[in-house]
């Protein structure tokens, strides 16, 4: 499932980049549901909300480590770890791995996602916030859950 999950977003991510760069110029927004969803397509030289601009060589080495420190974590836990927590580990993977590859490729991140609420984002920015929201609750609802059954099968 971990795979499955960083493969099919890895591939999303990169396929929806492709689409609004070959189709949308940049700085240019195209209306969805005006006011509510746009396709804006911008260059993100930075992380979330265009923090820490211009460091490209700090991001694509902190991303990098982070991604193997998670994949290893995960391969040395094997099935000791609840499915919930893998498949949002597998989502923070695949959105870091996803944004990671645009940094190396082309120095930047291609964003285009405009809800007007929050900044421009992409396919990879939602895998690592659903990603993130999960394995919070996995971590603080799902876990206590098990152990208070298992603790109680005893």
């Amino acid at each position: 499932m971990f795979w499955w999950i960083i493969g099919t977003v890895v591939v999303s991510d990169q396929l929806t980049k492709y689409l609004i760069r070959s189709t949308v110029e940049l700085n240019q927004t195209v209306h969805v549901f005006s006011g509510l969803l746009d396709l804006t397509y911008i260059h993100n030289y930075g992380a979330a909300f265009s923090i820490l601009q211009n460091k490209q060589t700090f991001l694509i080495t902190f991303t990098g480590i982070a991604m193997v420190a998670i994949i290893l974590y995960v391969i040395r836990q094997g099935n000791k770890l609840p499915r919930a927590e893998v498949a949002a580990l597998g989502l923070i993977v695949a959105g870091g791995l996803g944004n990671l590859v645009d940094r190396v490729m082309r120095g930047y991140v291609v964003d285009f996602l405009n809800i007007y609420i929050l900044p421009v984002f992409n396919v990879a920015d939602m895998a690592v916030c659903a990603g993130s929201a999960l394995l919070v609750y996995s971590v603080v609802v799902l876990e206590p859950r098990l152990r208070k059954d298992s603790s109680n099968e005893q």
